[in-house]
């Protein structure tokens, strides 16, 4: 059998090479590297297939998020799950481009996906979702995580809102609209995309559509029904996505990504964690 020796200075290179931080650019033989140096941390961004205004990708929010995840992967190593669209978007079911699985079809998917993860060795499961469908959904998905005896603990990235952050931000040159209102292919969500991927935006398209709120619930204040994101934006458009820029984007992808880093961080020395979680599996009637 013929084995290929390396030249000592090519042999030290190769060990010198950072490892990727996508699953799927990782070769089998670096597995067990890759689990040691993020301490089990594997990061899942979630995105969906959804209509942003008439000038964003229909991928925008998983674009975005696998961008921002491999960045602080890359400064805080951890692995990055590949592409992953499922969530919940039923609000747009109406517009083009949108796909919407069946309620019990993302959550088995999401539950599966997790299961396969933490098989592979990731016991540390950080979920990072850019798409604002999500929250509610997610939140409750991470807490039905107590109802079976898990050996991995899932986390959900869910920053407060920082007053102080905002301030600086929309005192920045660059901004041009108040960011209330700017909620979904507006001028900040944009500039995101513009700072990653210039080339598939398409910005003088961006005024093609009517993006204010039209205000048709107004009447049932402290109210939610499954029409009420519809009611106020029938063209799933929020904000001005004219205004945006790419240097804005540079400024929110690199606030986003800190946050990140502090996460992965966080997730990968936390430790009392899973103990929590088997005292509380312990404690339930059998």
């Amino acid at each position: 059998m013929w084995r290929l020796v390396l030249p000592p200075l090519l042999a030290a290179c190769a060990l010198a090479q950072p490892l990727p931080v996508r699953w799927d650019e990782l070769v089998a033989s670096d597995w067990k590297k890759a689990i040691e140096l993020s301490k089990g941390t594997c990061i899942l961004p979630i995105g969906i297939l959804e209509k942003h205004g008439p000038h964003l990708p229909i991928g925008a929010d998983l674009i975005g998020a696998q961008h921002r995840a491999k960045e602080a992967a890359r400064q805080e190593y951890a692995v990055v799950f590949p592409e992953y669209y499922w969530g919940q978007i039923y609000e747009a079911k109406y517009a083009e481009g949108t796909v919407a699985l069946p309620p019990h079809l993302i959550s088995e998917l999401l539950q599966a996906t997790l299961d396969e993860i933490a098989r592979n060795g990731f016991k540390k499961i950080l979920i990072y979702s850019t798409h604002g469908g999500n929250p509610h959904w997610l939140r409750f998905w991470v807490q039905t995580q107590l109802e079976k005896r898990r050996d991995y603990v899932v986390y959900l990235f869910d920053p407060a809102p920082d007053p102080e952050y905002l301030k600086t931000f929309q005192s920045q040159s660059f901004r041009k609209t108040p960011l209330a209102g700017d909620e979904h292919a507006g001028e900040q969500e944009t500039s995101r995309i513009m700072a990653i991927r210039p080339d598939i935006v398409k910005l003088e398209r961006a005024p093609r559509e009517d993006s204010s709120d039209q205000k048709r619930l107004a009447h049932l204040p402290d109210i939610w029904t499954a029409t009420s994101w519809y009611a106020r934006f029938p063209n799933h458009y929020a904000g001005v996505g004219a205004a945006a820029s790419a240097e804005e984007g540079r400024f929110s992808n690199a606030h986003v990504t800190r946050l990140l880093v502090e996460a992965i961080r966080n997730v990968k020395a936390d430790e009392t964690t899973a103990k929590i979680q088997k005292e509380n599996y312990d404690r339930q009637l059998r």
